[in-house]
């Protein structure tokens, strides 16, 4: 201690019950000579303030790692820039330096120019704006690290005050990865906006936790888009409340309402991400479809976005309902298909059981009544009446399978008209005179006779209409046909219509609606004892569209009926007949018929061969024309005549113009009726010759070409007298007895002899062991046991012996289909007879290939 001085010091003393630190004062005491006697202390315990100064530093070093781990960047600068009073890591590694005393060497102005330039005026207008202590403003800006990556950041600025000098303390929080995935996000929501705005009509954003949104597109209504009109806030509640009272149709109005209140919407999207709704819209007078769609927005663990659409749904909803509507026809149709099948069912029980009774009922009758020729023979012809429309029946239920299963193909080929309708004609003529009918075909226009088409198929259509117009058609009726070929054609084809009308019973307009239905019969059918499948017109339909052709139908009940069908055939060009004829150019003609579609047509055609021609609808007016071009001296060189006239039959005004004009005339009968009829009357009369209807051009002019040269043609025989070639030995290919036993009995009556093969095998080992012409024919069965019908014929046209290998093979078998036909020829055979045995049918086949 020195002379005169105070020591002063800290020292840490024990005191027993723990350490104590005390603050001592210590000073030399002095006598009064001035010498030191002694010395003076004073302690003081300071224990509990350097407790709280060590408390104290351990806060500030605590504070200072946390000032300096923190994420968020802090830094404190004078206001001038000029010192950075602190800066924490954060900070630093956001601006892109590793130091305090790196970023100041750099100096403090590259911290303002780290600031995007487009934001730096925004930071520097948000810090002149900090007037006093305490105050401080947030923001949102960028700044380019030293690394050149645009960094965001999140920033907080406040002015503060310490030992008298103001300096900024700043926050800085880098939220880059956050506002890039908003951004990402944003760019997908807008995308999908504006894809979803292509068809669109409304678009809007709306945040279900505060109702409100923002409106993206709006369509007018005269179609014009406004938007996105993103700076328009808009309610969804206030938005939906005006929407469905103005435009939603009142039906849909309560439904829409609930569908997307603010509360619905949020239940339904916690769940779905797509929620819509189908209504409808009562717009320029008519109902519209619409559909509102609600897509949910980002992640819904905090935000809960949608975006709600409306579009029009009216083209796909009545494309829709149109489809619903049809299956629910087809629905319909197939119930309606199915009752008629049960029905039709229960009908065949009891059509098919009816001829199948006659069959064997006056089969025992004649059994039993065997020595009575009258009874067994009026038996026999019931018999045959009977399995003729059991045939029938069979016939319509599988031309309708075949059809059904689309196994029907066309075979078209070269035809003529005039011999497809006379010989439908002479087909009805039988019927027509049993039941005392009359009988009308003619012919309008028609100049192109020679057509491609399926014969088989055109005669089924005709012969099922005609065939239903006599079979509904009482006694004393009238059924008649019309052929007019119509213009507009391609060239190289011909348009042609059928027109058939009868008197018959008619039918019901609910029938007419389905009568091309399968299965379907009118219960007039029932009431007037007339039985049939009900599937003849479905297969005529089918057939027609197969012809691509036309068939529409008009009937009145107890009036009658009318069908019209019409067809477009290929022309057979490969002849050019000549129309005219030379001796008769510009002479006179007089047609007399009493029908006008008639003298038109027939007047037509004389035209056409070169004629002048002329027509009346009277006999009487026929014999006064002849009489006044005699006295003119223009006399008439051809007449043709109906022969039942009203006035005066053809037979009369033969006889009259004879008398008025001699034998320098040439005068034809029409006649719908059997020329040998009034044959020997006519040639009586004067009559030149007789024409029957339907006439044709082609036969017109044939007629009138014998007349000039005398030329008279005998009728062909439609009779095959089978004496002058059935001397042979017909070689027959059966495995059943009793088609064995009707086969040999048909030919026996012929005058064959026939031998008898059990299957194919034995008919080629037969063959194989007889002379050439032994046997005249083979009559070949197809589905035989051991080897078939197809096989048989290959081994016989493979046979060394070509003679025996070329001998003429005749199919005759159930199989009655065109294909089956085509089979049977593409195998070898020369021509096909379908089961039951046709008699007619069958020694036509044989004479025209015994002939050829």
């Amino acid at each position: 201690m020195r002379r005169k001085e105070t020591c002063v010091s800290e020292e840490l003393i024990d005191t027993g019950d723990g350490k104590r630190t005390l603050t001592t004062y210590k000073s030399p005491l002095y006598d009064l000579d001035g010498s030191v006697m002694g010395t003076v202390g004073v302690a003081i315990d300071i224990t509990q303030e350097r407790a709280y100064e060590q408390e104290i530093i351990k806060k500030n070093r605590t504070l200072e790692t946390i000032f300096t781990a923190m994420d968020c960047g802090v830094m404190c600068h004078t206001l001038d820039g000029s010192r950075i009073i602190s800066i924490n890591r954060a900070a630093l590694t956001i601006l892109g330096y590793s130091s305090q005393d790196e970023l100041m060497k750099e100096g403090f102005d590259v911290i303002a120019s780290s600031v995007i330039e487009e934001d730096r005026e925004k930071l520097q207008e948000a810090i002149r704006d900090l007037k006093k202590e305490g105050d401080s403003v947030s923001l949102e800006y960028r700044v380019r690290h030293t690394d050149g990556q645009i960094l965001h950041i999140m920033g907080n600025i406040k002015l503060l005050k310490e030992n008298g000098e103001l300096f900024y303390q700043r926050f800085l929080l880098d939220c880059t990865a956050q506002k890039l995935l908003e951004e990402k996000n944003e760019r997908r929501r807008m995308e999908w906006v504006q894809a979803l705005s292509i068809d669109y009509n409304f678009v809007c954003f709306f945040d279900l936790d505060s109702g409100m949104g923002i409106e993206l597109r709006r369509e007018d209504n005269k179609g014009s888009v406004s938007g996105p009109v993103l700076d328009r806030e808009v309610s969804l509640s206030k938005t939906m409340e005006y929407y469905i009272q103005n435009y939603v149709y009142e039906d849909d109005r309560e439904m829409m309402t609930k569908a997307f209140s603010q509360e619905r919407l949020k239940n339904e999207m916690l769940e779905k991400e797509l929620y819509y709704a189908n209504y409808r819209v009562f717009r320029d007078g008519e109902i519209k479809y619409y559909q509102m769609k609600v897509v949910r927005v980002g992640s819904w663990d905090e935000n809960h976005g949608i975006v709600l659409g409306i579009h029009s749904v009216d083209e796909e909803t009545r494309s829709e309902m149109e489809k619903k509507n049809l299956l629910e026809d087809a629905l319909m149709q197939a119930n309606r298909a199915s009752k008629a099948k049960s029905v039709f069912l229960s009908n065949m029980s009891h059509d098919i059981r009816t001829p199948m009774n006659a069959i064997v009922g006056f089969t025992a009758l004649a059994i039993t009544h065997i020595d009575s020729k009258e009874q067994v023979e009026e038996y026999l012809k019931k018999i045959m009446t009977s399995g003729n429309h059991l045939l029938s029946l069979i016939n319509d239920i599988l031309d309708m399978s075949r059809i059904e299963s689309g196994k029907i193909h066309l075979d078209e080929k070269p035809c003529s008209l005039p011999d497809i309708l006379h010989e439908i004609r002479n087909i009805l003529q039988a019927d027509i005179n049993a039941k005392q009918l009359e009988l009308y075909f003619d012919t309008v226009d028609v100049l192109d006779e020679e057509i491609y088409c399926d014969k088989l198929r055109l005669n089924q259509v005709l012969l099922n209409l005609l065939g239903n117009a006599v079979k509904y058609t009482g006694a004393g009726g009238i059924v008649s046909m019309r052929i007019t070929e119509k213009a507009g054609a391609p060239e190289g084809y011909a348009n042609y219509e059928f027109y058939i009308k009868d008197t018959g019973i008619g039918m019901s307009k609910e029938f007419v609606d389905h009568i091309f239905e399968p299965f379907e019969r009118e219960r007039n059918s029932t009431i007037s004892g007339i039985q049939g499948t009900g599937l003849g017109m479905a297969i005529t339909k089918n057939i027609v569209d197969m012809m691509n052709g036309t068939i529409d139908v008009k009937s009145e009940q107890g009036v009658g009926t009318e069908f019209t069908v019409r067809f477009m055939f290929r022309l057979d060009l490969g002849e050019k007949k000549q129309h005219d004829i030379p001796e008769l150019k510009n002479c006179r003609a007089l047609v007399v018929d009493d029908d006008f579609n008639t003298c038109d047509s027939v007047s037509y055609m004389l035209q056409q061969i070169g004629m002048r021609a002329e027509w009346t609808l009277s006999g009487k007016e026929a014999v006064l024309r002849t009489h006044q071009a005699v006295m003119r001296g223009d006399n008439y060189s051809v007449y043709i005549i109906d022969w039942l006239l009203p006035d005066m039959n053809g037979i009369e005004v033969t006889r009259r113009i004879r008398k008025e004009m001699g034998e320098d005339v040439s005068i034809i009968i029409l006649t719908a009726y059997d020329w040998s009829d009034i044959e020997e009357e006519a040639k009586e009369a004067g009559v030149s010759a007789v024409c029957s209807k339907p006439l044709f051009l082609s036969e017109l002019r044939s007629c009138l070409h014998s007349i000039i040269n005398k030329d008279e043609e005998s009728e062909k025989s439609t009779v095959w007298e089978t004496d002058d070639i059935a001397t042979g030995r017909i070689l027959l290919a059966e495995d059943v007895e009793l088609n064995q036993e009707i086969a040999a009995a048909i030919l026996g009556d012929a005058g064959f002899t026939t031998e008898i093969a059990g299957n194919g095998q034995i008919a080629v080992e037969m063959l194989k062991k007889s002379e050439p012409g032994y046997y005249q024919l083979v009559l070949m069965d197809l589905q035989m046991p051991v080897m078939d019908g197809y096989e048989a014929t290959k081994e016989i046209r493979g046979l060394e012996n070509k003679k025996l290998a070329s001998i003429p093979i005749l199919a005759l078998t159930a199989n009655a289909f065109e294909e089956d036909r085509q089979e049977v020829l593409k195998c070898g055979m020369n021509g096909h007879i379908a089961k039951p045995i046709d008699v007619e049918k069958l020694f036509d086949a044989m004479k025209e290939i015994l002939s050829a």
